[in-house]
């Protein structure tokens, strides 16, 4: 990447996107010591023009930014990171700089896969998902089966809320038996996608 730093006096705007909500979490300016600082470290670091200095972000409240990619636009004068917040990013305590919740609740899905798959990867004794993991493929899709009924009956006979409990059951079996697979949310969202026909 060939950064124009020359264009804006030594600095560039370096735009930061949460790599999981492709919400937009903020905007500061680098020079090209904090661009290098950051490509070294991993970690996003801006020049701060009020400080007068290089500025890791986080760097007194623990909510860094850790870059998993970086991309140039167009002209060569400004960036774009995809990182992952360790917190909240605005210094008023928001999760954004713009006010916006980064976290949907349809983005917990993801979180709650990567999760599992941790749990999956670790094994920590005394987890429920460890134990599924454990018991083999057999039982984790005997226990989607079991929560698919338990899910009906609510639907047909229950509560709403019975029914939002079982459904929320269903999709955790389901996703503990996809990871076990190998697979993913995001590749039922293909399949789907492929099928939509708008």
């Amino acid at each position: 990447m060939k950064l124009d730093f020359e264009k804006m006096g030594g600095l560039i705007p370096a735009i930061v996107q949460d790599v999981n909500t492709n919400k937009v979490l903020m905007l500061g300016f680098m020079n090209e010591e904090a661009y290098e600082e950051t490509k070294e470290t991993g970690k996003v670091t801006f020049f701060s023009r009020t400080k007068n200095r290089l500025w890791m972000k986080g760097e007194t409240s623990g909510n860094t930014l850790q870059v998993v990619n970086m991309m140039v636009d167009c002209d060569n004068d400004t960036i774009l990171i995809k990182a992952i917040p360790a917190g909240p990013v605005c210094h008023t305590g928001a999760d954004t700089c713009f006010g916006e919740k980064n976290i949907e609740d349809i983005m917990f899905l993801k979180y709650l896969q990567d999760f599992i798959e941790r749990r999956r990867q670790d094994m920590p004794e005394g987890s429920y998902t460890t134990s599924l993991f454990q018991k083999g493929v057999n039982r984790m899709a005997q226990k989607v089966g079991e929560e698919a009924v338990e899910t009906v009956i609510e639907a047909t006979n229950g509560t709403e809320d019975g029914f939002i409990y079982e459904a929320a059951d269903l999709v955790y079996h389901l996703i503990v038996l996809l990871t076990s697979k190998g697979l993913r949310l995001e590749d039922l969202a293909r399949e789907l996608k492929k099928r939509h026909k708008g």
